[in-house]
């Protein structure tokens, strides 16, 4: 019953979050214009029974990046829309189409590449690929990343074990005010 009303919620909060944000968007979709000439991101990710699929974002980084996970990426790679959009998290917006679609949810874990395989597996003993992936979770908000696959699949069950509709919105409201800064990139020494 639990699952079906978070599903119920992620469906709402999808449709009025698209409705109400769609000037964001646009105006997102023209300054990616202007930044990338490709202002969407669709990428291959794994998702829940480890089924493949795509996720939809905005664009942060330069369009020839290397499909790697973030904490593997120089930050140079980050053009000046994708930082800002980083830091607001505004990247992330175009993924509740993916909660509409019934791919994620709103709470969950963030959904990694298919060449992941540590981190794949470890979420595979957890039991965390029993769940959708999802666009925030007790992860994101604690600063911990795909670049320990073993703290992160630990957290991540954990998170779903403990998974109700107070735990559901809590994980959200910490996500809008602000907590937690998302994946990083490697900083690399720039010449001054």
């Amino acid at each position: 019953m639990q699952l079906l009303i978070i599903r119920l919620f992620d469906i709402l909060f999808a449709i009025i979050g698209l409705s109400f944000l769609s000037p964001v968007f646009i105006v997102i979709v023209i300054l990616g214009i202007i930044d990338t000439g490709k202002p969407i991101f669709y990428q291959q990710r794994v998702g829940q029974h480890r089924k493949p699929f795509t996720l939809i974002k905005f664009r942060t980084m330069k369009p020839n990046t290397a499909s790697v996970g973030t904490h593997l990426v120089d930050s140079n790679a980050i053009t000046p829309l994708g930082s800002f959009l980083r830091k607001t998290k505004l990247d992330e917006l175009p993924q509740l189409i993916n909660v509409l679609l019934g791919t994620m949810s709103l709470v969950g874990a963030r959904p990694c590449l298919p060449n992941q395989s540590d981190l794949i597996k470890v979420r595979t003993k957890h039991g965390v690929y029993n769940h959708k992936p999802g666009i925030t979770g007790l992860a994101q908000i604690n600063n911990i990343d795909m670049s320990t696959p073993k703290k992160l699949a630990k957290i991540d069950a954990t998170m779903h074990k403990n998974l109700n509709i107070c735990y559901y919105f809590s994980l959200i409201l910490k996500t809008i005010i602000g907590q937690g800064a998302g994946d990083a990139a490697q900083q690399k020494n720039k010449k001054q």
